[in-house]
């Protein structure tokens, strides 16, 4: 943390430049503030209320982008750089991360269980299971389906099938949905079970191959082609499940 943000509490003052317009409020103007406020300063809250004073601001400090943060007289910076000066993480969009894929897994699970004892008085049923990999499957499939020409364009990287059958992309997301809805109604096994059980084998092998056989680093389609989710375990076992539950509706 940078000894400026270390002073006494009756010393902490910033001055806050962000942009408010009538048709625009700079969002990351509203955190640097609420961030500053948090930290214990008194705010200097100077407006930008128009194009041209925002122009002329950043010409004037050498600066590209606001809001702009200023302590003790010295330019702290925009609201990443805020974070930084109070020590805080600072997310870095090019960097992996499984955190897309446990969110998914960890509210459909409750989603389940909550579902499970509305119906049943007790989370702890086998239904909950059931419902759990179908509500999975079924928002996985949303995910993939809000932009399902960059997904194809992810999945065509590594998927066996897609590689040899280009149009196996696109139908992947509708299947993967239409199993997991048929699966939560509890109907119609014998289509839903067969198609989990499809789609997962050949989404196991083609994870196997890519990652661990031919060892290359890719981007998994799984939540959709705007996620930096890494291809690797996570993706397998998205894969072993729909495999799981699909032996389990066959059964």
């Amino acid at each position: 943390m940078n000894e400026l943000a270390r002073a006494p509490a009756a010393e902490r003052t910033a001055t806050l430049y962000r942009m408010v317009m009538p048709d625009h409020v700079c969002p990351f103007g509203l955190k640097a503030r609420h961030l500053l406020r948090a930290q214990g300063y008194r705010v200097d809250d100077r407006w930008l209320t128009t194009r041209a004073a925002q122009d002329q601001f950043k010409a004037e400090h050498g600066v590209r982008t606001t809001p702009q943060v200023f302590i003790a007289g010295e330019r702290v910076g925009g609201y990443d750089d805020l974070r930084r000066f109070f020590g805080k993480p600072v997310r870095d969009p090019a960097r992996p991360s499984y955190r897309p894929v446990a969110a998914l897994f960890a509210l459909t699970a409750l989603l389940a269980l909550a579902a499970s004892l509305a119906a049943y008085g007790s989370p702890w049923t086998v239904q909950a299971l059931r419902w759990f990999g179908g509500f999975a499957m079924a928002v996985l499939a949303l995910l993939k389906l809000q932009d399902l020409s960059r997904f194809a364009t992810m999945f065509l990287n590594y998927d066996l099938l897609a590689r040899r059958w280009v149009p196996y992309a696109t139908i992947y997301p509708f299947a993967e949905a239409g199993a997991g809805v048929l699966m939560v109604a509890g109907v119609l096994g014998w289509v839903a079970g067969p198609v989990a059980l499809f789609i997962g084998a050949v989404g196991a092998a083609s994870v196997v191959k890519a990652v661990y056989l031919d060892r290359r680093a890719l981007k998994c389609a799984c939540v959709g082609g705007s996620a930096n989710v890494p291809l690797g375990f996570v993706s397998l076992l998205e894969n072993l499940l729909m495999v799981a539950m699909g032996v389990w509706m066959l059964v």
